[in-house]
Formats: structure tokens, sequence, C-alpha cells
């Protein structure tokens, strides 16, 4: 099985914001990606990061789906992939209309991957419960599958009450979803009703992701096994994308052959995509990385 690559659109390097946070540069780097066999371009989501957070790693984040929307612009084939989308931070039919929105607009392009969330202060400044962000995520994920059929909805959830919602125009065919996560729960939503499961290299973050350890391809590996012994008990048959944000496995301070043992053992395992963020600090150094990653990896 060949894997098949998304590229980090990094909108979220602010400190360099002419180099990464503009129109151009989104539509440039998207680009590259699409012509160098790149399966997808992504982006994250953080509408209300925390001080703390931020001066301790964190990071910065556009609106994912305005983001996406001038990559899609650009471009004609590529997949656009959110990498995460925090669902619990919105409404569900405000979510509903964003990805709805992308979708039809992009002509079927968008990948909805999707999560729990972990940020607590962020939560706190939406005014979301933190507690209760599995079940809003549960809910949201039910109001958009309802929602994309273009039927009639009534829907009562935590914080709402629906009534004969109806959203059009409808993408010809509903965005995929994979969810995110290494915890245990995670795997289970993914399997249960998702199309693909987000797992990611936690690389020493697992207590402040608040998620399972996932840092080596043995544990991974431990993952993979657990979600396919889930799918048999519940029966599932249809194929599971796993969607492995690598991280440092495959960055270039690994040798090649490194590299190239942890794509073969990744195909082993049964990946289907994994996320890279090309390094740089300025625009045409991460082209040149994105390109020189594809040359590698990729076969067009």
């Amino acid at each position: 099985m060949t894997i098949s690559y998304s590229l980090e659109l990094p909108t979220h390097r602010v400190e360099a914001a002419e180099e990464f946070v503009t129109a151009e540069a989104i539509a440039e780097i998207a680009r590259v990606g699409e012509a160098s066999g790149f399966g997808a371009v992504h982006v994250t989501d953080h509408p209300a990061p925390d001080a703390k957070w931020l001066d301790h790693g964190g990071h910065h984040a556009l609106d994912p789906f305005v983001a996406l929307s001038f990559a899609a612009a650009a471009t004609t084939d590529v997949k656009l992939l959110t990498n995460v989308y925090i669902a619990a931070y919105r409404n569900p039919f405000l979510g509903a209309k964003s990805i709805q929105s992308l979708a039809v607009l992009s002509g079927g392009r968008l990948i909805l991957g999707t999560a729990a969330g972990y940020l607590k202060p962020e939560f706190r400044a939406l005014g979301i419960d933190f507690d209760n962000r599995g079940a809003l995520l549960d809910e949201a994920l039910d109001v958009l599958s309802k929602t994309l059929t273009g039927e009639d909805v009534a829907y009562e959830g935590t914080l709402f009450n629906a009534r004969g919602v109806r959203l059009y125009p409808v993408p010809a065919t509903p965005p995929p979803v994979w969810v995110g996560g290494n915890s245990k729960p995670a795997v289970r939503r993914a399997v249960s009703r998702a199309q693909g499961w987000a797992p990611f290299n936690t690389f020493g973050y697992a207590a402040a992701s608040r998620t399972a350890e996932i840092s080596t391809l043995d544990e991974l590996e431990s993952a993979i096994a657990w979600a396919k012994k889930y799918a048999a008990e519940i029966g599932r048959t249809e194929p599971l994308d796993i969607c492995f944000s690598a991280g440092n496995l495959l960055d270039d301070s690994k040798s090649i052959d490194e590299r190239h043992a942890s794509v073969a053992k990744l195909e082993a395992l049964g990946v289907t995509w994994v996320t890279i963020a090309a390094r740089g600090g300025t625009r045409s150094e991460v082209v040149g990385n994105a390109r020189s990653f594809a040359d590698e990896f990729i076969a067009i």
C-alpha cells in the first residue's frame, strides 16, 4: 500500500507573517504541494489559544475553513484537510455550514479531520464545557451526518434545540471524517463512526495534549493492533484510513536510510496517510524542502 502525504500550510508562523500568513503564501505552498504530488494540504484549529500555552510551545492558527478556502481557490485537485478541527468549539450547525461550504466550493476536496480537543483554557475562553467535549463531538458528528443529506433536521442537543433545519447546497459526496487522537475513546469513535483515524506522534507532549503516548513506531503498532481488534469486535468490515502525524520521525534531522525505514514500517502497519511539515525559515526554504521530500518519497 502506497502512503499519501499531506503538506502543512504553515499559517501558524506568525513570527514571519509576511512569509507564511498571507493569501499569496497559502496559494504558493498549496500549489507546490499539488504539483509535487502531495495528496492534501492541511491546517489546524485554535480560535482562542491562551498565552501560557503559546509561550511554552503552542501556536497560533487561522480559521481552518478560511485558510483552506484560499488553498482551494489556488489549486484544482489536492485535498484539503483539517488537522484537526475541534467541533466542540462551535455550535454544530455553524460548524456544519462551514464544512458544507468548503466541501461544495472546493468540488468535494475536503477531508474533515476532527477531534475532541485538549486545550482546557481555550474551551474556557469559548464558554465550552471541557469535561463534556467527547459528547459534544458526538453531537456535532450526528448533526453533520444529518445536515449533509439535505433533509430537514430535528435534533435536541446539550445547548440547542433544532426543528426543521435545512442546509443547502449539499456536496455531491459527504466529506470523509477522520477522528484524531491516541486515546481509547478516540480510537473507538473513529472505528465506530468515521472513515479514518488520525493518531499523532506525541514526541514527549502526551501529558500536555491529554492523550496516550505514541512517540515510537512500536507504540503506533500497538495502537493500530488495538484499533483492529476493536473493529473486529464491533463487526466493522470497511477499510479504515489511518493518517499519522509523523512529527520528528520523518524530518530532515534523520538520515535518508532512517526515514525510508520509517516509511516502510508505516506502510507495513497499514498507515494510509502521513502529515508532514516542511522546515525552513523562509517560504522559499519551506517550498524547497517540500519539493525535496516529494522527490524522495512521492512517486507522481
